[in-house]
């Protein structure tokens, strides 16, 4: 080998040295850029085939290390559909092909990122800083299900989220064994002050199924308001519907045995006058009967009359007090002031929205919130897991793709695995300045140090030389 051996052994140095310096030089150039993965350099000995009694420490060869499963801080954006991984895996995104009338297509080779600094371009696609598409599955929105198996680009749509009429009225309640209504008049030991009454006091409702607009002061008297909610149309609009509680019969001993029972009456015509209805029972007479212990031991569900308002009608709405009527209650009047209690009172009609917001929840869905107060799931984010993330191929803007050393991706749940997935964040660069700056300051002196044994080869050769002439 000799002396053309030594500098042929030390060009290569040269080599590998500037390979290094080129690696922490992209390093450094992207230690701001969001997602990105440093590029370490190893070195490996290239031994010529000579006899162990000869044998040469030999030149070398610099290879690329991968950091792809290193980590990067994390760090708040405040803007909500950028996401962060905590943890392993790597988001799904599709490269952009073509844009035909400001319309994106895509190629139909999955790519994969830790770059999560995804937002909304004008077409409703989620795509990050270097030009990558959020994939995942497309969610139904009512059910929450998958519409598919396969990932595909997510895409957020600007339509109005249609009205929904309500259907159903959940009402819990606390109702009190003695109801302080205004003509409730204990002091005066008058017996049954705290009742309906009888329909004698109903002169224009003889049967008290439905009570008319002229004697609508007088239910009032003789009962406790049940709340008011607003309940919606098919269209969407706005219907109050107005409850009030009436006891028609208190507890006595048989037999028969006579059970405490109530009537609830729901404000079907507000508008009504004069002999029209105002009012109408839910139900038959004493519907809602409970025992000794409180506990409702009528039908839980029944069907609401039909409302009226302004000439909007609100039919067919069914009124439920939980599972086996749970939800309603009667307690002593020790325990209570004498007016219900309202503990839950909710519908599940809505009125028309339009997209107000749109957020990435802590296990992945893609959430879309109107102005009506809903919230929708629109994707559910999935990630790829491998078996040597290191060994991905880099492409542009912090984009990977598969290879035969990487291994297939595994694809899941975006939490898989301990994987937390953090909103309004990304995954900032893994490179660190300081290690970079070492790495480059023992890089030069190697370089320098190569430069200097092709300065003695040479002067080495001219020595040669000089001894011929």
């Amino acid at each position: 080998m000799g002396v053309f051996g030594a500098m042929t052994t030390a060009l290569s140095g040269l080599q590998a040295q500037s390979y290094a310096l080129e690696n922490i030089s992209g390093n450094i150039a992207n230690s701001r850029t969001t997602g990105f993965k440093r590029v370490d350099t190893s070195f490996a000995d290239l031994v010529p085939d000579t006899s162990v009694t000869r044998a040469l420490s030999g030149s070398v060869l610099s290879r690329s290390s991968a950091t792809n499963s290193v980590q990067g801080d994390i760090s708040g954006t405040k803007i909500a559909t950028n996401v962060a991984l905590n943890g392993d895996g790597f988001f799904i995104v599709a490269e952009g092909q073509s844009n035909l009338n400001g319309v994106p297509s895509f190629t139909q080779t999955n790519l994969y990122t830790r770059r999560g600094d995804f937002d909304f371009d004008r077409n409703g696609y989620l795509v990050n800083g270097a030009g990558y598409y959020l994939k995942g599955l497309t969610l139904d929105p009512a059910s929450g299900n998958a519409t598919g198996s396969e990932v595909d680009v997510i895409k957020v749509s600007t339509d109005a989220l249609p009205p929904r009429a309500t259907t159903k009225i959940e009402y819990r309640a606390t109702l009190p064994a003695t109801p302080k209504t205004t003509a409730y008049t204990a002091a005066n030991g008058i017996a049954g002050s705290d009742l309906l009454g009888p329909a004698s006091l109903f002169p224009a409702s003889p049967s008290l199924a439905s009570i008319a607009a002229s004697d609508s002061a007088t239910l009032e008297e003789r009962s406790i308001q049940g709340g008011t909610i607003t309940a919606y149309d098919s269209l969407g609009r706005p219907i109050p519907v107005r409850l009030t509680w009436a006891k028609e019969t208190a507890a006595a001993p048989g037999p028969p045995a006579v059970a405490d029972a109530w009537s609830l009456y729901v404000q079907t015509d507000p508008a009504a006058t004069g002999a029209a209805t105002r009012w109408t029972r839910a139900g038959a007479a004493g519907q809602f009967a409970f025992d000794a212990s409180g506990n409702l031991t009528s039908a839980a569900t029944l069907v609401l009359p039909t409302v009226t308002v302004n000439g909007m009608a609100l039919t067919n709405v069914s009124l439920t007090t939980g599972e086996g009527g749970a939800g309603l209650k009667q307690v002593n009047s020790t325990q209570n002031v004498g007016q219900l209690e309202a503990n839950a009172i909710r519908q599940d009609g809505y009125a028309a929205g339009v997209l107000q917001n749109t957020t990435i929840s802590e296990d992945g869905k893609v959430m879309a919130t109107y102005s009506n107060g809903q919230n929708r799931p629109i994707a559910q984010l999935l990630t790829a897991r491998f078996a040597s993330p290191n060994s991905l191929q880099r492409l542009d803007g912090g984009a990977m793709a598969e290879t035969q050393d990487s291994g297939l991706p595994l694809v899941g749940s975006a939490t898989a695995g301990g994987t937390q997935l953090v909103g309004g964040a990304t995954e900032q660069s893994n490179t660190d300045i300081a290690d970079e700056f070492a790495k480059m300051i023992v890089t030069q002196q190697a370089y320098s140090a190569n430069t200097r044994v092709i300065t003695t080869s040479q002067q080495m050769l001219s020595d040669i030389l000089n001894i011929i002439r």
